[in-house]
């Protein structure tokens, strides 16, 4: 994690709702696991990412454990802000623990209530919580409670029921409680990859009076473009989209050899592990790559031998 409590008045906190607040859709990175690190974070910061998460981490872990939170959360002074820390919980108290711990190097938490995961919802994380809302509304006014910043954002995302009027009752529930906003991930807690139900988020923004973020299969900016028109969201967040195209929302089609050469020199910076820099590398040239090409260059196996076949064959 930055550096120690001494250096907490340095950091450039940034109020989330401004972005919300500003008349332009709040384009998004989704937390991701593995993926959305400081690293990632800076890359899409500089394609017109306005608001960026982190991977999902377990509150509890993260407090009990000083190894957790410096493995697990890592941020910089100035340029990786507004940050969202994205906690998974299910009590109030170690969501609060974990919100003051991070409260001076990040803008905002937000609660995980959408992970589809066997194990999350086993342990009683994730998408098993969009079926208490008495207690998401618990953790949230807690947090509101405990944090004395009224500029930290408390956020949750959730998935849809088959039953939409429980959502909406969650998410009044949520914004009554003290919730900044919510993003929604247009599916059942059972749908995996079938389409994205666009229209449920358009119900759930119409039932609100706080910013709502629509969630699930967006691609490109003309995807965003269309989702906004659909659900009337006040934001979109991506993930796989952005992993495949870290430029996407600076209008790119496809992933620039500039994003790719900006990737290559911010994750050296920033000691990337290889698997994680190798990965990213693989979704960044999915689509520009033929499949001999991706033969050869998936296989790769140290930092070396991939920035020499980039230069190579690329001249990056």
């Amino acid at each position: 994690m930055i550096g120690n409590i001494r250096e907490t008045k340095e950091c450039q906190l940034k109020d989330p709702m401004d972005l919300f607040h500003s008349g332009q859709v709040v384009k998004i990175c989704a937390p991701m696991v593995r993926y959305s690190k400081l690293a990632f974070r800076t890359l899409v910061r500089k394609y017109n990412c306005d608001l960026c998460y982190t991977p999902m981490i377990v509150a509890a872990d993260f407090v009990r454990s000083a190894k957790a939170r410096d493995s697990e959360f890592t941020t910089n002074k100035v340029g990786d802000h507004p940050l969202i820390v994205q906690f998974a919980a299910k009590e109030a108290q170690v969501l609060c623990d974990a919100a003051r711990i991070v409260c001076p190097f990040a803008d905002g938490i937000d609660l995980n209530c959408g992970c589809p995961q066997r194990w999350a919802i086993s342990e009683g994380y994730g998408a098993c919580l969009i079926n208490k809302p008495e207690l998401v509304k618990d953790m949230v006014r807690h947090v509101r409670s405990q944090i004395d910043n009224p500029k930290f954002s408390v956020s949750i995302k959730i998935r849809i029921h088959e039953d939409l009027k429980r959502t909406v009752d969650l998410c009044q529930k949520a914004e009554a409680a003290g919730v900044s906003w919510v993003t929604v991930h247009g599916r059942s807690i059972e749908e995996r990859h079938q389409p994205v139900h666009y229209d449920a988020i358009k119900i759930i923004k119409q039932s609100m009076s706080i910013p709502v973020v629509a969630n699930g299969d967006v691609k490109t900016l003309k995807d965003a473009e269309n989702v906004h028109h659909l659900t009337e969201a006040d934001g979109i967040m991506v993930a796989r989209g952005l992993l495949a195209n870290p430029a996407m929302f600076a209008g790119y089609e496809e992933t620039p050899f500039e994003c790719i050469q900006d990737w290559v020199d911010i994750a050296l910076e920033h000691g990337t592990p290889f698997t994680c820099f190798h990965h990213h590398l693989m979704y960044m040239m999915e689509r520009i790559t033929s499949k001999q090409e991706k033969k050869v260059f998936n296989v790769l196996s140290s930092t070396s031998a991939v920035l020499d076949y980039l230069n190579d064959h690329y001249g990056v």
